[in-house]
């Protein structure tokens, strides 16, 4: 038992290593090809004589030329952050080739296996650099990129830490002596999975990857939603598919509905989240600022207000709650209602689809157990 306890834990160590520098080559190369993109905008903006209207023009262009390319991930928006991300780090650009050069006539000039050098920690990702893009004092961007480092923060916890002013109130009570790592306490990171780094949007954008449904459900959450989606469509009250796991961004915050529907009677979007749980006030707030955000990205002229529907799918007792903003409650009650199912209908059809659903997954681990332990007696 022994011999197999060290197998195994050595086994683990050398994944965990494998893992952990997949994601920090991933980081490594995002980080220096925006830091490369950001330069090249730069110097062709620099180049223009009426700048303002012309990086207009330069940034949508170039926008839709790699959007035609390489799909998501190219927006307008994003190029003017490579350009800031350069503007802001440039004293740290140590990348061989000139700007405007191409990189094909410096590959001798490249270390062996073609990569880029940087002066970044393969430990951040884009994401942590676009949150301390935001810090205007120099002293404090580089103490918070220390921080993050060296304590392994995640994104949100370093911009907790920025929101809350964490480098400010360290010389407040303890002066500049206490920002030195001796003299006070840290504050640990925690520890993430190269699986959810790996299928953050910004990464699969990057590597012009499929961003799969099945990437941010449970077995027991696609099934559900799989069924719920079968059942709304079989109501035949005027529903059409639109998305599963829609991705909305917002600023540099992704996040993913589970399952969006056009009802084209009523001329309005339907979002449905799903939550293996109970309901909460946050849950509802959630789904309130999920609808705003898709009336800004996708509700076009002559579309009705968008609703959400919350589903709970509890083991003790099953909720299901629409969401609806409180300009649209009028409408709401008047024209969409006689359209949609009843809170109670979708109710008991989650707990009959749950009921089913874990059944099946009983007997097919049931099934699975029984197989191993053939295998084991035929041996």
């Amino acid at each position: 038992m022994t011999t197999g306890a060290t197998l195994f834990d050595r086994v683990v160590q050398i994944l965990e290593q494998a893992r952990s520098n997949v994601v920090q080559s991933v980081n490594t190369n995002m980080v220096t090809a925006y830091l490369l993109i950001g330069r090249e905008i730069v110097v062709e903006i620099q180049g223009g004589k009426e700048r303002a209207v012309y990086g207009k023009q330069v940034i949508e262009t170039l926008s839709q030329q790699l959007s035609e390319q390489y799909g998501k991930g190219y927006s307008t928006t994003n190029l003017w952050y490579f350009r800031q991300f350069f503007l802001v780090y440039a004293d740290r650009m140590v990348i061989p080739h000139p700007p405007g050069g191409e990189l094909r006539e410096q590959q001798k000039s490249l270390p062996t296996g073609g990569q880029l050098p940087t002066c970044f920690s393969p430990q951040l990702s884009w994401s942590h650099y676009r949150a301390l893009m935001r810090v205007s004092k120099p002293s404090a961007r580089e103490f918070y990129e220390r921080e993050a480092i060296e304590c392994g923060w995640s994104k949100t916890q370093l911009e907790r830490q920025i929101q809350t002013s964490y480098y400010e109130r360290i010389i407040t009570h303890h002066g500049e002596q206490g920002l030195l790592t001796g003299n006070r306490e840290r504050l640990p990171g925690e520890k993430i999975s190269p699986v959810d780094v790996l299928k953050s949007p910004m990464v699969l954008e990057f590597l012009d990857l499929p961003d799969d449904p099945n990437l941010h459900e449970s077995e027991l959450e696609n099934a559900i939603i799989r069924n719920l989606q079968f059942f709304l469509l079989e109501l035949g009250k005027g529903f059409s598919f639109v998305a599963r796991q829609k991705h909305i961004r917002f600023d540099d915050d992704d996040f993913y509905v589970d399952l969006v529907f056009y009802n084209f009677i009523l001329k309005c979007f339907l979002l449905i989240e799903l939550k293996l749980g109970k309901l909460t006030h946050q849950d509802v707030g959630q789904m309130d600022g999920y609808v705003r955000l898709f009336e800004d990205q996708f509700k076009v002229q002559g579309d009705n207000p968008t609703i959400g529907l919350i589903l709970c799918s509890d083991k003790s007792e099953a909720v299901a709650k629409y969401s609806v903003l409180h300009e649209s409650k009028q409408i709401f009650a008047s024209k969409y209602l006689k359209f949609l199912p009843t809170e109670e209908e979708l109710k008991l059809e989650i707990e009959k689809e749950r009921r089913m659903i874990e059944a099946n997954l009983a007997d097919r681990k049931g099934i699975s157990s029984l197989n191993e332990n053939s295998e084991l007696n035929a041996e």
